[in-house]
């Protein structure tokens, strides 16, 4: 570890030409299993679907300008908590972005470190950074400008992978709240989706000194370990519901929580298997109406996809899904009282009733918008950099006062 930097460090990725002639072969060689006839996606990845992106994938798809657009955001690397964030494949990696407000926004800018969730990494964040970083260009009050910091979770994208047990979100939070001191940020804005929803969440939980208020997209997975004659009707239908998605919806996590190194061999082995492992996710949960492509371009998808495969995390990015399941239920029903904001996009999945935010956090702001979904950030950038702008505008002084 000797060459990764104790402080932050420029870092730009350049994938080796052998692995994109490797990748093309493998994909050209793909076997593909049979369907039931007119089966679509009722019972999973649509093989006509998955073949015609595949095709693409090997022969259009140009993932040098992808990864040149991406080299565009300001990445860097560092070691954090004697876990080393370093190039692990020829290509090459970077924890974090860290886009700074631009020079023509007024006043101090709020420092907000956003988590993404899975499956994805940074990429999620990359359309809305600049809206948050120079609002004033982009039709918003310059008042309102972020310096915005997006870790890769480890395992997922550039990051390094854990060589041991891998990390829940509390340990992540931990991550976090260390990379904004040595950034010098004392006090700073949580924001996130998904697993990064959850981190979100516990830093403010262990860190509420420094954490000036957090918003999230969800209110995670429903724990309680009360009376449930305490729970109101719409919490014990919100618990019904959940349970029923999860029946149809959830074997995903099912997997990932239990058995992620089974699924992770043949993953890891042919780039078909993820691009069909996260294309079902991505259709089923963004705002598509079942056309993927209403919410992102091929291209889009093939660089999500594409990023898992480089670098050969989707089966560590898996894996922190086991680790948050030995969460005991003592960490995972603590109040946050730190203020909190909730953007609960009404395409999204298992969203909770108001009472149940009230019950868990110190909800200060809840609204409902009416497009995107989970992939909100990516889907409609322009809303949720306006959902961040309004809900943490009355806590700048904190930070900046």
């Amino acid at each position: 570890m000797s060459d990764v930097p104790s402080r932050p460090e420029p870092f730009v990725q350049q994938t080796d030409p052998e692995a994109l002639a490797d990748l093309r072969a493998r994909l050209r060689a793909t076997r593909w299993p049979d369907a039931p006839e007119d089966a679509g996606w009722t019972l999973g990845t649509d093989l006509a679907h998955l073949g015609e992106l595949v095709a693409y994938w090997a022969e259009g798809f140009d993932w040098p300008t992808q990864e040149a657009a991406l080299a565009r955001l300001p990445r860097f690397r560092v070691r954090l908590g004697g876990l080393g964030i370093l190039p692990r494949l020829p290509l090459g990696g970077a924890p974090f972005v860290h886009a700074r407000a631009a020079a023509a926004s007024a006043g101090p800018a709020l420092p907000l470190v956003l988590g993404h969730g899975w499956p994805d990494s940074f990429w999620r964040y990359a359309k809305v950074i600049p809206l948050l970083t120079d609002p004033g260009a982009h039709g918003a009050d310059p008042a309102d400008a972020f310096d915005v910091v997006v870790p890769d979770m480890p395992g997922y994208g550039y990051s390094d992978r854990p060589v041991g047990a891998p990390l829940d979100s509390i340990a992540v939070a931990g991550l976090w709240a260390e990379l904004m001191g040595v950034l010098g940020y004392e006090r700073f804005g949580a924001a996130g989706g998904d697993i990064g929803s959850h981190v979100s969440r516990y830093l403010a939980l262990d860190h509420p000194d420094r954490v000036v208020a957090v918003h999230r997209m969800d209110g995670g997975l429903p724990v309680f370990t009360g009376d449930p004659a305490d729970l109101t009707r719409e919490e014990r239908a919100w618990f019904d519901s959940v349970a029923a998605w999860g029946a149809s919806e959830g074997g995903y996590g099912v997997m990932h929580r239990t058995k992620p190194q089974t699924a992770a061999f043949g993953l890891t082995d042919s780039p078909a298997g993820p691009a069909a492992w996260i294309v079902e996710k991505l259709r089923a949960w963004s705002d598509c109406g079942g056309d993927i492509e209403r919410s992102f371009t091929k291209d889009e998808i093939l660089t999500n996809v594409t990023l898992h495969w480089l670098t050969g995390t989707i089966g560590s990015s898996m894996r922190m899904y086991s680790a948050n399941a030995a969460i005991p239920p003592a960490q995972l029903t603590r109040r946050v009282e730190v203020p909190s904001g909730f953007s609960l996009f009404r395409g999204d999945i298992v969203r909770p009733p108001r009472a149940w935010l009230d019950r868990t956090a110190n909800v200060v702001r809840v609204t409902e918008p009416a497009r995107g979904r989970h992939f909100a950030p990516f889907e409609e950038p322009e809303l949720y950099a306006e959902e961040l702008r309004t809900f943490f505008r009355p806590y700048r002084s904190a930070v900046t006062g």
